[in-house]
């Protein structure tokens, strides 16, 4: 078990976790971006992306203003996270239903990115850790915004996959 003696090793911590995190996800956006066959999830995936890549440096920037060298710290939360993303790229059956699966992977990932920013932000601050936290509240404004865009893309990724439902039940009535 790791020790944890402060509240600042504890922020740096979360960051390393969310550093991890956004890692990982520049590895698996790609292949969700890949696997959705709706154009504007494909689109979502894609600019999630981009904007991912700017939180990589955008942590590293924060740990290096605290005097932390990044590590090669794991985070299980986002490795299961990954692991749900991954289980719905390969689901068989219908590509609408696919998608919904793959929005379904994609809002839980900001669900969890959401309340890690707020936790780090909560942390720096309480630190009178101005910049990082500006830099944080910074990641968790585009986070909300990149949800937000998520659900709405998901309204119209569900109703397709519903579409296959009520197909279904209407054939075999």
């Amino acid at each position: 078990m790791a020790s944890i003696p402060t509240l600042h090793a504890l922020l740096i911590d979360e960051l390393e976790d969310l550093l991890f995190a956004e890692k990982q996800l520049v590895k698996a956006l790609p292949k969700m971006a890949k696997a959705a066959s709706n154009a504007d999830l494909k689109a979502g995936f894609t600019g999630h992306l981009a904007q991912t890549r700017i939180h990589v440096e955008r942590l590293a920037e924060a740990l290096k203003m605290l005097g932390s060298s990044v590590s090669g710290k794991t985070c299980q939360a986002m490795l299961g996270l990954v692991a749900e993303g991954e289980e719905a790229i390969n689901t068989d059956g219908p590509t609408a239903v696919r998608d919904a699966n793959l929005i379904g992977a994609a809002v839980r990932v900001e669900h969890y990115e959401i309340a890690a920013y707020g936790t780090a932000r909560a942390f720096a601050k309480a630190l009178g850790e101005e910049k990082v936290a500006d830099l944080l509240q910074e990641t968790l404004d585009e986070e909300g915004e990149t949800n937000k865009k998520l659900v709405k893309i998901a309204g119209s990724v569900n109703a397709d996959a519903l579409a296959i439902d009520e197909h279904a039940s209407a054939t075999s009535r």
